[in-house]
């Protein structure tokens, strides 16, 4: 019973997933985005010595036996990169997806029950879109420690409160269709109607989301590392080797800017592949600018914040 918004543009929406490359620099993106991904998944697999060995001198510079020099302590930077950003990602993975999906419930119960529910659901939701993001994180990680199943979960409700307000913007225009009214008029229970008639016609804002949320996770967990709330010394990790290293850039800038640019290139990668897939699944704006409104109207309650 369920219906897309638009159903002529069903079977053709499926061919333009597939020719997602074709929107903007979606192409690009999901290279760049993949690239990174590899270096994070294959370097452990690749480096030419292990992340704890010391190779040299601090901050030697680039040689035969150190193709990007060594770190603070001498260790090799180019090993340390391709076994310090499987953390970060599967980390970023874990809390993107449980906050989307949090949040996501959260949206389309609001968006559908309405009411009271609704009511509750949101204020609740915005009392903790006041807190600024990176404050929350730090609060809770510097009281509760800095254990990663306590990252995934405090990036997780960051990030659920912003998706919800997405997701009810979306859930609201779907109930009003004809087929949930029909649903609704043959005595299909509430639930149901919530799972297998409204979730699948607000997909495509929560896609842009998916994205849009995991990069944030990115920058907030490298963030976190780089204060010294994520993974400990001598642990290989991207946001702790920016903090570690910042002081040898005048000799060695390569352990910083690496990790840099490494996370700037996924960010970015990421966010064009996303755009470009939400618009490739209808063929047109509609997905992306449903999921940009309601991230104003999340940015107007105070979602974004330093």
């Amino acid at each position: 019973m369920a219906a897309i918004l638009d159903p002529a543009e069903g079977p053709a929406a499926k061919g333009r997933l597939r020719r997602a490359g074709a929107y903007g620099l979606g192409g690009a993106g999901s290279a760049l985005a993949a690239a990174v991904v590899l270096v994070a998944l294959v370097g452990p697999l690749v480096a030419p010595a292990s992340p704890t060995e010391f190779v040299g001198i601090p901050f030697q510079r680039p040689s035969a036996t150190a193709w990007l020099g060594t770190d603070i302590l001498g260790r090799d930077v180019l090993s340390r990169v391709l076994c310090g950003g499987s953390g970060t990602l599967g980390l970023a993975a874990a809390a993107t997806l449980l906050g989307v999906v949090g949040g996501g419930l959260l949206g389309l119960a609001a968006g559908y029950v309405k009411g009271m529910a609704d009511e509750i659901i949101m204020r609740l939701l915005d009392v903790a879109l006041a807190f600024p993001q990176t404050v929350l994180a730090l609060l809770f990680v510097s009281l509760l420690g800095s254990a990663p199943w306590l990252i995934v979960l405090v990036v997780a409700a960051i990030h659920a409160p912003q998706v919800a307000r997405v997701a009810r913007t979306a859930a609201l225009a779907v109930a009003e269709e004809d087929f949930v009214r029909f649903a609704e008029a043959i005595g299909m229970a509430r639930a149901k109607i919530m799972v297998s008639e409204i979730s699948p016609n607000i997909l495509g804002p929560l896609l842009v989301e998916l994205g849009l949320r995991f990069t944030y996770s990115i920058a907030i967990i490298a963030g976190l590392s780089f204060l010294g709330f994520g993974p400990q010394p001598p642990t290989p990790d991207w946001g702790l080797m920016i903090n570690e290293n910042r002081i040898g850039l005048a000799s060695n800038p390569w352990p910083v800017a690496v990790p840099i640019l490494l996370i700037a290139a996924l960010t970015i990668g990421t966010n064009l592949l996303t755009e470009s897939v939400a618009r490739a699944a209808l063929g047109r704006g509609e997905v992306a600018g449903a999921a940009l409104a309601g991230a104003k109207d999340a940015a107007k309650a105070g979602e974004i914040r330093a």
